[in-house]
């Protein structure tokens, strides 16, 4: 039988049908022609069927191809890199710097001393922060940061970064080394944000009037807190305080050398003494510049987590005591301003003074009728007991009011204390808050009514910022005759000449003084081993420029004090060491031939000791 015939091969064409030599180079296009030339075909599909042959192998067009596909892969490899360099360079999202400035700490002006030295200023320092939201892997993340960062917490870091937030804080205030270290791990979401970090030079010297800052460098207490308070934190808040140099510095009242010296014998007395605690002030009376103030046991601001410690508080400005005899001085100059009584004045303390169930007596009784001055220097109870009730209640009530010990002292330090006052005020309170018991008052407070009887009768409230002339005036008013306030200096020096202020009188500067000795209260009952002892001496006597302060809590008795614990062992001995030290740095040039006519007013009225 004979093959069928295909129709499309003709007899007499040598050419091959198409289908049959596929492998033809020329096949391909003779049917696509043919087929073009078709009837009904569109356009469209003429130019699709011209595309999809494009893409077909054949020998003679795949170099075209290979080189289309590769420029293509080029072009595409090429857009790629340059993105991946151009994320590499710019800089982090404007979120984030927003954020993060937001976050960081704003600069603070430099603290000085009275002298311009440095005692807090900020120092550059970088912290690490991350986006959560741009970390792939948590884990590793968590691993490479917690080997190069110790002390961060890995379950606390795991928690941050599994956070939707766009920034967290990982480590503040980062050394440079770790910077670096966490710059080679590559992580990307991580960042470091430039910040300021306080620093305190002189450690904890001057820890209780400067206070310290938090992570942020916002002031918590001290200084740096009332600097915030006067419109640095509205200026942070503001993102205006970036560099500390743009600042003006607080000039501090505070003179560095001194307080080195103060807490340095201090230090040693507290040792010596065996006291709990122990602080020191120096006044200047005439402006109420606080010179020094150490309160120990002190804390280091640059690591202000100490400052929690109860037993660390600023004893002169928070702490509130019975001041003992030192209040006596003010018992002296009430009665004296009063006109009830003068310097020649006597009162009998032979015996005891009962007040009801009460009695009243002197820890060294003389058993004599004792004079004003004879009084003060053997700090007799009773004698100061009835010179209060010559004056009275009200009267008594209205020349502490007026001295400022019945309210709350307001200086720059945030931290202060509301005093101690007896709920119903009587006789009876008089007179025992007529020799220091019945009333607690902090120990800058009792020092700023010292300052006061002492040079000349002006109140000046205490600052702990340099004053000038004009804000001494602004910051002063009289409180006292001028008579009474000589009265006082003289009773004052005649007590470290012949009273219990002795141990202070350091030859040259003309020391007076008062010694102060309270029970303290424990379980509601003066316990009689449990002392809490307070020296105050002005320098120089007759024209007192300087009020020093030193306080111990229980301190104990030793061989060479006899046994006693007394004020006049301890803190009368420590203040004579502080005056030595300090006076030369003070200015108070020592004067080995005592003045002339100290107190002539004493003198005219022929009161007891100037003959």
């Amino acid at each position: 039988m004979n093959a069928p015939v295909d129709p499309r091969h003709d007899l007499h064409d040598p050419r091959p049908a198409v289908g049959y030599d596929d492998a033809h180079p020329d096949a391909g296009f003779h049917d696509r022609t043919r087929e073009a030339e078709q009837p009904g075909r569109t356009r469209r599909q003429i130019v699709w069927d011209q595309l999809t042959d494009l893409f077909r192998m054949r020998l003679d067009k795949s170099g075209h191809r290979v080189f289309l596909v590769a420029a293509a892969f080029t072009i595409l490899y090429a857009l790629i890199a340059g993105r991946l360099v151009q994320l590499g360079l710019r800089p982090d999202a404007p979120t984030v710097h927003r954020r993060a400035a937001a976050e960081t700490s704003g600069a603070r002006p430099d603290i000085v001393d009275r002298n311009g030295e440095i005692l807090a200023t900020d120092v550059k320092t970088v912290s690490v922060f991350a986006e959560p939201r741009r970390i792939v892997d948590k884990d590793e993340a968590v691993e490479l940061l917690t080997a190069v960062l110790p002390g961060l917490d890995a379950r606390e870091l795991r928690e941050k970064l599994a956070q939707k937030r766009g920034f967290v804080w990982i480590k503040r205030e980062i050394t440079p080394k770790q910077q670096q270290e966490v710059y080679r791990l590559g992580l990307p979401g991580i960042g470091f944000a430039p910040e300021n970090k306080r620093v305190y030079p002189n450690g904890p010297v001057v820890s209780h009037v400067l206070g310290s800052t938090n992570l942020d460098n916002v002031g918590i207490a001290g200084i740096e807190k009332y600097i915030d308070g006067q419109g640095l934190a509205a200026l942070s808040l503001a993102g205006l305080t970036t560099d500390s140099s743009e600042l003006k510095p607080v000039a501090l009242s505070l003179d560095l050398r001194v307080q080195h010296a103060m807490r340095d014998e201090l230090v040693k007395g507290m040792e010596k003494f065996k006291a709990k605690a122990g602080a020191g002030l120096i006044l200047d009376v005439n402006t109420g510049e606080v010179i020094s103030l150490v309160s120990l046991p002190d804390f280091d601001p640059n690591n202000a987590a100490d400052a929690l410690d109860p037993n660390r508080i600023n004893r002169i400005n928070v702490g509130v005591y019975e001041m003992g005899s030192t209040f006596k001085a003010l018992t002296t100059a009430m009665a004296l301003d009063s006109g009830k009584v003068n310097i020649n004045s006597s009162f009998d303390t032979r015996g005891v003074l009962r007040f009801g169930r009460f009695t009243i007596h002197d820890y060294h009784a003389t058993g004599r009728v004792l004079n004003v001055p004879e009084i003060f220097i053997h700090s007799s109870n009773i004698g100061s007991a009835r010179m209060a009730l010559a004056v009275g209640v009200d009267g008594h009530k209205a020349f502490l009011k007026k001295m400022g010990q019945l309210d709350r002292l307001r200086t720059e330090l945030p931290e202060t204390a509301e005093p101690i006052l007896p709920a119903r005020w009587g006789e009876l309170n008089t007179i025992t808050i007529a020799f220091g018991h019945g009333i607690a008052v902090a120990p800058l407070q009792a020092a700023a009514a010292v300052g006061a009887l002492v040079n000349g009768g002006n109140w000046v409230t205490p600052t702990f910022l340099k004053r000038d002339s004009h804000d001494v005036e602004l910051a002063s008013h009289r409180v006292i005759k001028p008579e009474t306030s000589e009265a006082l200096r003289f009773v004052m020096r005649l007590n470290a000449e012949r009273g219990s202020a002795s141990k202070a009188a350091i030859p040259g500067f003309f020391v007076g003084g008062k010694t102060g000795t309270a029970e303290k209260v424990i379980g509601g009952r003066y316990s009689k081993n449990r002392l809490f002892t307070t020296f105050m001496a002005i320098a120089p006597a007759d024209k007192p420029k300087y009020l020093f302060v030193v306080l111990y809590d229980e301190p104990q008795g030793l061989p060479e004090t006899y046994g006693f614990a007394t004020a006049a062992w301890n803190a009368g001995a420590t203040t004579g060491k502080i005056i030595e030290r300090a006076a030369p740095l003070l200015g108070i040039p020592p004067r080995f031939e005592p003045p002339v006519t100290p107190f002539p007013t004493m003198t005219r009225l022929g009161a007891w000791g100037t003959r």
